[in-house]
């Protein structure tokens, strides 16, 4: 007899390798010392500076760590210079093992920062190649190097005026996800930073060009507090930069993951938010097509979350009535009428109810209830018949509840399967919300 086994097995990492997806990951204690940047002269008689501690001065007074004298500037241009010129400081991110770089302007004259004058008393995140000027925009003195960043990536100039690019949070094979910072630090996001020649010059897939499209325009006509919100859309001829909400408590997949399930109060409440977000979008005519954990995600690691459904490739604008044929969405989770045949039999915005079938089902149990390693029976041979060999009578019914030949709405879900907390998790979500 074939066992379904944990959700390290059961519920693989069903994102294809060009899926982009904000993963949260925690980084790893760093050194207590560490050379984090390294300030590179753009003038001849300018020294390179190692940079180790938290913060730096750089000015006329002999109290500054870098002092500035006739030895680098001749007198004309040494005036001016102030006593105190800037400041760079490196800030720890919420206690977190993340860090920003500050350049702070204590200076009369100004100090600017890839062209942008800072001005006297603010600051401003400076990145990796942020260039250094002082008095007027033209005397560089400095590049500031990031030696903690991967330098894979770089913000054209059009965003590099209002944003600063952070670390790493995903990456596939056309591009990649980022955190985002305003110039001033006071807000954060996430960058899809996607190249389209990549997407061009490979085969149309599930990343392709057009489903990134796809995915643009259907955000811009979104706003519900449990759907991702695009802030920003940037297109290069090579690049398009889509700037997100941030959600840093990262994937449901995750959450359960590393759980094993979640408890019955929890899983209800996502799962109510999640239906929420999927109600809202079939009234305005849009089927997701590709619901599962790795697209939901959690705005924090409290115990009483936010979440948000995001990637929005596969989502097709249809009126309620339409059928669709699109083979599209991931096997584990897909409803059986989409596999019949490859897509050639129609479907509505019914698959959607099915996903959220099985995603509160693999919540609740840390597994899904069709086993990919069963050699006795195809997973799609047991999605289309909508029940596995192995499945206890209780979670047949919960997928009953969703069976797709009917029409059923994604709010009924909730009400099929109420018991004396659920009320409680309700009130709790629509607080969130």
């Amino acid at each position: 007899m074939a066992s379904q086994e944990q959700i390290t097995c059961s519920l693989p990492d069903t994102q294809n390798a060009d899926a982009l997806t904000q993963s949260q990951e925690v980084l790893t204690q760093e050194p207590t010392l560490v050379i984090w940047g390294r300030l590179c002269p753009k003038l001849v008689a300018f020294r390179s500076l190692e940079l180790v501690r938290e913060s730096y001065t750089l000015g006329r007074s002999m109290s500054c760590d870098i002092i500035i004298t006739n030895n680098e500037l001749r007198p004309k241009y040494l005036n001016i210079i102030s006593k105190v010129h800037f400041r760079i400081t490196r800030e720890r991110i919420n206690n977190s093992n993340e860090f920003v770089v500050y350049l702070e302007d204590m200076s009369h004259n100004g100090t600017f920062v890839d062209k942008i004058k800072v001005g006297r008393g603010n600051r401003v995140i400076i990145t990796n190649n942020s260039e250094i000027a002082v008095a007027q925009e033209k005397f560089s003195i400095y590049v500031f190097m990031n030696t903690m960043s991967d330098n894979s990536c770089e913000l054209p100039l059009q965003l590099k005026q209002s944003y600063a690019l952070g670390r790493k949070l995903g990456a596939g094979a056309c591009g990649e996800v980022r955190k985002l910072f305003t110039k001033d630090g006071s807000k954060q996001f996430a960058v899809k930073i996607i190249k389209i020649i990549d997407l061009n010059n490979g085969n149309i897939g599930f990343n392709s060009s057009i489903n990134i499209r796809n995915e643009v325009e259907i955000l811009k006509k979104l706003k519900h507090p449990c759907i991702i919100q695009m802030e920003d859309i940037y297109d290069t001829p090579t690049t398009m930069y889509i700037i997100l909400e941030l959600m840093e408590g990262g994937e449901l997949f995750d959450k359960i993951k590393s759980k094993g399930k979640l408890s019955e109060p929890l899983a209800k409440l996502i799962f109510y938010q999640v239906v929420l977000a999927v109600h809202y979008l079939h009234k305005q005519g849009i089927t997701h097509r590709d619901l599962k954990p790795e697209n939901i995600l959690l705005k924090n690691n409290s115990d009483t979350p936010l979440v948000k459904v995001s990637d929005f490739g596969m989502s097709k604008l249809v009126d309620t009535k339409t059928m669709m044929k699109t083979f599209c969405g991931t096997p584990m989770y897909v409803a059986p009428e989409i596999l019949a045949n490859l897509g050639c039999v129609s479907y509505t915005n019914q698959v959607d109810v099915w996903s959220l079938g099985v995603i509160l089902y693999a919540s609740l149990s840390g597994i899904v209830p069709f086993n990919v390693h069963n050699n006795n029976i195809t997973l799609e041979q047991q999605i289309r018949r909508g029940r596995d060999s192995h499945m206890r009578e209780e979670v047949y019914k919960l997928i009953s509840t969703v069976e797709t030949d009917e029409n059923v709405p994604p709010l009924n879900v909730l009400n099929n399967h109420h018991e004396d907390d659920s009320n409680i998790m309700i009130k709790r979500a629509r607080f969130l919300v």
